[in-house]
């Protein structure tokens, strides 16, 4: 694993750990399946963020694991060197009330909040932020989305008050 990419997830997770919201007020799917959800996701889109910066072809990919819980593996291409940068976390559902409400830790004992606001039947696309608004992600199972959906998913966004003005595109062309 890269420097850049360790330091800024630790910084990122002693963030979401010092959070006060009310995670239950906001409006995550109802149903998650997840060995469904398992597998590779592509970033679509995204807010800019540090533990990011500079990365491109930037993929999550979550296994399973027999407790439950999901391996997070976190991958990035450095646009500057060509190499690729990558972390390992865990993920899992501390409410089962809330199955859209995952909590994510790279870095004992501080834990981020990973909420699955919009979710396709098929599981082939998701929208991914977090409760306060300052983290979000649009994933998709292939390098690329139709505009259409994309634009679906800007506007669910929105309408979550999400500032949806600074999503930047991610590329995929690796």
């Amino acid at each position: 694993m890269k420097g850049a990419l360790f330091i800024s997830l630790i910084v990122v997770s002693g963030f979401f750990a010092c959070q006060t919201n009310n995670i239950h007020e906001s409006k995550t799917v109802a149903d998650v399946d997840l060995e469904r959800y398992a597998g590779t996701w592509y970033e679509i889109a995204k807010f800019p963020n540090r533990f990011e910066k500079g990365l491109d072809c930037i993929t999550a990919t979550y296994t399973l694991k027999d407790d439950g819980s999901v391996e997070v593996y976190n991958k990035g291409r450095n646009v500057k060197t060509s190499e690729f940068e990558d972390i390992k976390g865990n993920a899992k559902i501390p409410d089962p009330n809330f199955p859209g409400q995952l909590e994510v830790t790279f870095f004992a004992p501080f834990s981020a909040d990973y909420h699955i606001y919009e979710l396709d039947d098929d599981y082939q696309y998701a929208l991914v932020g977090s409760p306060n608004k300052k983290f979000l992600w649009i994933l998709s199972r292939t390098k690329s989305l139709e505009e259409d959906r994309y634009n679906s998913l800007i506007e669910r966004a929105k309408s979550l008050e999400f500032e949806v003005e600074k999503m930047e595109r991610v590329n995929q062309d690796c």
